[in-house]
């Protein structure tokens, strides 16, 4: 099929500034409304205005459900993704891990009670991108249906997916030796009863932090349940894994057909460590630390926490997802959650983190060499 090519968030974010007005004028000339409406959808996330872009991505997907995205014009591999109306909380994004390479990238929506559009452009392989969520739910169930006897290899099957629930990912891996897990439960505000404290909150189907709170006393809890009525929550307990120098560590794990790669190491002063607000980029120490990191992982963390990091994939059944995780002062791996939906870049700063370009590349060639595999498979 002769799609129209894309500009993906990728090649938007590192646009210059000044480049944008005349990239959104070009893009306003084009006269097919579902590929304009899908290309401001990428703008307007790289611009940080979310909600306008899930407007402009609900108008193309009225008109259109299948798009390309700019890539190879001579691809050795031709990869479809199926995903879910929203942005990176709602769907993998692919995009990221395979620039520069020779895949080609389309995108196929599915929509609720909807059936697949009469043509489908030819492809080696579909990878299922949706994400996991109460909302996604019936999409996946959508598309288990549809995969049950697809035409070509599948990678991240709709019922693997679903063990990235923080509650049903804890009681499959909880027993995994050298694994500390934070027992972790999916409770309505009338279950909640005689919690143990400290725990961790946040309301269902939320990411990236929204919502979740370190909880030490039951008017803390009452009043968060007060704050986020109408929905579940996932309650954990608290696990204090500080260092001895009082900061903390959170590291950022993909698993490609079962082996692990480093994508960043966070250190900070809070618990709730989050990259983007970890200062990383303030602090010499803290890129030093995390270069050594990421350039001895194979021989470190990963020799280390190995087994105990291929049998998480193992139980979870995916060809790819992304671990968040730690170590405990007794040297065990301390996993917080698992998603195949988390971000796993090399978009930072190159003069400031020389350092991730190459690392990052071993996932990447990883990524390729699984999909090279699976598609030469009967």
């Amino acid at each position: 099929m002769d799609l129209q090519p894309i500009a993906g968030l990728l090649k938007l974010v590192r646009m210059p500034a000044q480049a944008l007005p005349a990239f959104i004028t070009q893009t306003h000339e084009n006269p097919d409304l579902a590929h304009l409406c899908m290309q401001m959808f990428y703008v307007l996330l790289a611009m940080g205005q979310r909600e306008f872009a899930l407007e402009m991505q609900a108008r193309a997907l009225k008109l259109r459900r299948l798009y390309r995205l700019e890539g190879p014009e001579q691809p050795a591999i031709r990869l479809l993704a199926l995903m879910a109306p929203g942005d990176l909380l709602d769907n993998t994004p692919l995009e990221f891990l395979i620039e520069h390479g020779d895949v080609q990238l389309d995108l196929l929506y599915l929509l609720p009670d909807q059936a697949l559009p009469e043509g489908i452009p030819e492809h080696d392989l579909v990878m299922l991108a949706i994400g996991e969520s109460d909302k996604n739910r019936p999409l996946l169930a959508q598309a288990q249906t549809l995969l049950a006897d697809w035409p070509r290899p599948v990678l991240n099957p709709a019922s693997a997916i679903g063990n990235c629930a923080r509650d049903i990912a804890y009681q499959r891996l909880r027993d995994i030796p050298g694994l500390v897990m934070a027992r972790t439960q999916r409770l309505s505000r009338e279950q909640i009863r005689n919690p143990r404290f400290p725990l961790t909150i946040r309301p269902v189907d939320t990411q990236g932090g929204t919502g979740l709170e370190k909880i030490d006393t039951q008017a803390a809890l009452d009043a968060f349940v007060e704050r986020h009525a109408g929905t579940d929550y996932f309650v954990a307990d608290y696990v204090d894994y500080r260092d001895d120098d009082g900061l903390f560590r959170k590291l950022r794990i993909v698993l490609i057909d079962g082996e692990p790669f480093i994508c960043h190491l966070a250190i900070s002063g809070d618990w709730m460590v989050h990259y983007l607000s970890a200062g990383m980029e303030l602090s010499e120490s803290k890129r030093t630390e995390e270069a050594a990191a990421m350039v001895n992982f194979e021989q470190d963390f990963g020799l280390r926490h190995g087994a105990s990091l291929r049998e998480i994939s193992r139980r979870l059944g995916l060809d790819y997802a992304v671990l968040d995780c730690a170590q405990t002062s007794a040297g065990r791996l301390l996993l917080f959650e698992v998603d195949s939906r988390a971000w796993v870049h090399s978009t930072d700063d190159v003069a400031l983190f020389p350092y991730k370009p190459a690392v990052m590349q071993k996932a990447y060639d990883a990524f390729r060499a699984m999909l090279w595999e699976r598609m030469a498979t009967p």
